[in-house]
């Protein structure tokens, strides 16, 4: 007769102990998904953002308003997107309206020439936004040079 052959009591156990201490070792790491979604949301946003200013400075190109300031004989907005030196004003008439969704999906603020925006807030000033390390900032072109920059901030996400 054949003698069978199983797992003892102890080896079973020591199986339980060791895939205990592996869940507990690696369960903190999928527990903090939340805060790397947000970090990724912005820098989403950070590139729809950009890709948004670059199309718009594109038609201003095309138009010949590219070199315009507010107040310049002859400047107009980009298919009703304000426009500053071609590129969208850091307002909800600017970068607001080149980017679908930015004003209802996201809390956004006037900063002098930047735009700060973050997760949908009830109360939503510059300094609510940015007490938060978690935004994006969008920063209008002030010459004709300069371009505009996007700054993601997602050390409090």
């Amino acid at each position: 007769m054949k003698r069978q052959g199983g797992f003892t009591l102890i080896e079973l156990v020591v199986v339980i102990v060791i895939l205990g201490i592996l869940a507990v070792t690696a369960a903190p790491k999928f527990l903090n998904l939340q805060s790397d979604a947000r970090a990724s949301s912005l820098q989403g946003l950070k590139g729809a953002m950009a890709g948004a200013a670059g199309i718009v400075y594109g038609k201003a190109a095309i138009e010949g308003v590219e070199r315009l300031e507010t107040g310049d004989a002859g400047h107009k907005d980009i298919d009703g997107i304000a426009v500053e030196f071609g590129y969208p004003a850091a307002t909800m008439n600017g970068i607001g309206e080149a980017v679908v969704g930015l004003s209802n999906d996201w809390s956004s603020a006037v900063s002098g020439a930047t735009l700060v925006v973050g997760f949908k807030t009830d109360s939503a000033t510059a300094a609510t936004i940015t007490a938060t390390n978690c935004f994006v900032t969008y920063g209008e072109a002030t010459t004709v040079s300069s371009g505009v920059s996007t700054i993601v901030t997602d050390t409090g996400c």
